[in-house]
């Protein structure tokens, strides 16, 4: 037994609107969205009654189906936690090698003691291991974690936030995310007229459009029937919710919010009205209603009747067009005149192109009544009804959210739509997006007859998904990351679990979002708005970037420390730095100058280039080659200075502290060419850009003059105070490095310009 029952089924199925329940039989392999027969546990009854018979509890229900889904995804490491794994195993496979070497060397070749040996073999290899490595990662990473928060992008695991700078594909759910989630009227259709109309969601701010001009809505009469009877013949309100600085930079103007109380079809309508400048208290006191037919499913329209002041009476019906174009005789030409016989054909062609588009169509209709008519009757509606117009809506994408696909676009990330809701309604939206080519499009059904290498296929070349389950969403994640793709998915419900645990970035919404949702994502939406994601990607490539900047900042300077004392080991002279200077050195300038590099600002380009290659070590050719070119410089730098001040006659002690000073000399100069990877740093923005990276250096000279002159340092550490004779010295040989890179970049920027593919 169903009474006009209406279901929200929106956590199982993403479907926008309420779904109308029936008792009719349906084949088993009818899909969960289209399975009108069947109310779910966790749905919402949203309108009318009936009885039903149980046929599943627990894990037989579509929820526990869910969660047994749930249980059974595997999630994949994150391509950070890989490549880093991969760094550290070829690091310490290289660190060993190399200390193993020196002790055999120092040993067998060079007759040193065996204790004398193992401790440089320990030097370099302290000297070689990035120690602060892990930390300024987990430094980096949490600033991202709150400059995405300040963005309203809210980063449940850590790791997550690097992920969506590597992401390739953004799997968008559509009701919330790339729409606002506030049905509006896009289009009003008239016998002989077609009006546009402008604004966006409940916003009563819009204007009319006939043949490319704007019209006066109070200088069309027929218009002005039309919008009188869809907010007579309505039971939603609106209310000004209060207002709000709008995000434009300098947060001056205010933005009125409207809230819907009722209906979001019936609210589109009452905003239609308001656009038209009719104010709903006003008509509602001048043609009061007298009766009311509310809807049901049975009869697929709502009729009211009402009375003005002066006597006169109608009534306004509103519907499905196919059955309101059933009871209509006459259609409006010109208002006041119900004389013209209906033309059929030319509406069921105005409806079906609008349903083609997408668009919820409803038919207006119209009839006078006596005045002494006061009550209202379905035999009323039998004859004379006179077809006003027709009215398309949809749920319109939101501005930002054109404008973030946009931008994914240009920073080669393919956006794919997967919804619940009806085929032309997604492919409709898509085009409006720029997803898809508005013609193609999947349907779960379809997507149930292929195979898993069939949908590999598939899925690289089609960008809308719709009448989705959430078995169809898991395999399409698990196909584009088959493909190679580094995955984001969005989803509110808990039909999205699943695929949301198997994303490489599971992004849940904030406001709408259910609980279950937002405890298998990695990132919360607290916007529930698609320009957040583009933000967040953008954020997440800034800190890949400066997790890069870092490493190329520390492996040189590590590298510099080994090959100084392998030099020593190898020229079978003293080590220019021992090992607990070495540790002094890595200590201070991972908490520092390093530290900085963190806080460094997006690069111009960071969204203008293609989601590098999840598979690529972090170990590239360039940042090897880097290592080794300024390890060389340092060393040369560092080991002659010292080597220079022992051989004329000053102290070991005074040696190393010349050679100390002159290796952290050395990277405060290669911190500022590590602010750029090819980039010359010529400029205010590079030299004076980063004002936490003035703030470090300007301690680190503070340390390190502490380091040399204060006496405690001197006995911990074995220094000497030096001259500023030799701090000039010093100066001098350790800004080569800054000359010397800038060199190598320019070498390298030419290469580019010439064609060549330079990845950093």
């Amino acid at each position: 037994n169903v009474h006009d029952l209406r279901i929200d089924e929106s956590i199982l199925t993403g479907e926008s609107v309420p779904v109308e329940k029936h008792h009719s039989q349906l084949t088993e392999d009818t899909v969960v969205a289209d399975r009108g027969n069947m109310a779910y546990s966790g749905t919402l009854v949203t309108y009318g009654h009936a009885i039903g018979v149980v046929v599943g509890t627990g894990a037989k229900t579509e929820i526990g189906r869910i969660n047994q889904m749930l249980s059974e995804v595997q999630t994949l490491e994150t391509p950070l936690l890989r490549e880093v794994d991969q760094l550290a195993k070829w690091l310490s496979l290289a660190v060993l090698v190399l200390a193993s070497f020196t002790f055999a060397y120092g040993v067998w070749l060079q007759g040193m003691t065996g204790a004398e040996t193992f401790l440089a073999a320990v030097g370099l290899a302290v000297a070689a291991i990035p120690e602060g490595l892990p930390a300024i990662m987990t430094i980096t990473l949490a600033i991202g974690v709150q400059q995405m928060a300040r963005h309203s992008a809210v980063i449940r695991r850590l790791p997550a936030v690097e992920t969506l700078g590597s992401v390739s594909n953004i799997c968008s759910d559509k009701t919330g995310t790339l729409t606002r989630n506030e049905m509006t009227v896009r289009s009003v259709v008239l016998a002989d007229q077609l009006f546009e109309v402008t604004g966006s969601g409940y916003d009563p701010h819009g204007s009319f459009i006939r043949d490319g001009e704007t019209k006066d809505s109070d200088n069309e009469p027929q218009l002005q029937e039309l919008v009188r009877a869809v907010m007579l013949c309505n039971d939603a309100s609106l209310s000004k919710k209060g207002t709000t600085k709008e995000e434009t930079g300098s947060g001056a103007a205010g933005k009125e919010q409207w809230q819907l109380v009722g209906d979001p079809t019936e609210g589109a309508l009452i905003t239609l009205a308001m656009k038209a400048g009719l104010d709903p208290h006003f008509e509602q006191e001048e043609y009061p209603r007298t009766d009311i037919i509310p809807f049901e499913s049975e009869h697929k329209y709502m009729a009211t009747l009402h009375h003005d002041h002066a006597g006169h009476g109608v009534i306004y019906l509103k519907g499905a067009p196919e059955r309101v174009l059933d009871m209509c005789q006459f259609q409006r030409c010109e208002a006041g005149t119900n004389q013209t016989i209906i033309d059929r054909n030319l509406w069921l062609q105005r409806m079906q192109s609008m349903a083609s588009q997408g668009q919820r169509v409803l038919a207006i209709a119209a009839k006078a009544v006596p005045a002494e008519h006061m009550e209202l009757n379905f035999s009323d509606l039998n004859e004379g009804l006179c077809l006003i117009g027709l009215v398309a809506m949809i749920d319109p994408p939101r501005d930002e959210a054109i404008a973030a696909v946009k931008q994914c676009h240009s920073a080669g990330i393919r956006v794919k739509m997967i919804t619940g809701d009806h085929v032309d309604t997604a492919k409709a939206i898509g085009a409006q997006m720029n997803i898809g080519d508005g013609q193609t499009a999947l349907t779960g059904a379809e997507l149930e007859e292929m195979s898993d290498d069939e949908l590999r296929k598939v899925v690289a070349d089609v960008d809308v998904f719709a009448r989705t389950s959430p078995e169809h969403k898991l395999r399409l994640v698990s196909a584009l990351q088959a493909n190679g793709n580094v995955v984001a998915m969005t989803g509110d419900g808990v039909n999205d679990a699943p695929a949301l645990r198997r994303a490489d970035v599971g992004i849940a919404m904030g406001i709408n979002g259910t609980e279950v949702s937002k405890e298998a994502a990695e990132m919360v939406l607290a916007d529930d708005n698609f320009a957040t994601i583009a933000r967040a990607v953008e954020e997440g490539r800034t800190v890949y970037d400066n997790l890069k900047k870092a490493i190329l900042f520390i492996l040189p300077t590590n590298a510099g420390e080994a090959l100084s004392i392998l030099a020593a080991i190898l020229l079978g002279t003293m080590l220019p730095i021992t090992p607990v200077q070495i540790l002094w050195v890595n200590m201070i300038t991972a908490v520092t100058l390093a530290l900085a590099l963190a806080f460094e600002p997006a690069e111009k380009n960071v969204m203008a280039r293609p989601p590098r290659d999840p598979k690529a070590p972090l170990l590239s050719g360039f940042l090897i080659w880097r290592t080794l070119f300024v390890g060389m410089i340092l060393v040369c730098g560092t080991f002659g200075l010292f080597l220079w001040y022992q051989s004329n006659g000053y102290s070991v002690e005074y040696a190393r502290t010349i050679a100390v000073n002159t290796l952290v000399m050395f990277e405060i100069f290669y911190l500022f060419n590590s602010r750029f990877f090819i980039e010359s740093v010529a400029n205010k923005a590079g030299i004076l850009g980063n004002r936490i990276a003035l703030y470090a250096i300007a301690m680190l000279l503070v340390f390190q003059m502490l380091f040399t002159y204060t006496s405690p340092m001197q006995t911990l550490f074995a220094t000497e105070a030096i001259s500023f004779g030799d701090w000039l010295v010093i100066a001098v040989i350790s800004s080569s490095v800054f000359v010397l890179v800038e060199i190598e970049k320019r070498v390298f920027r030419n290469k580019r310009e010439a064609g060549e593919n330079i990845r950093t």
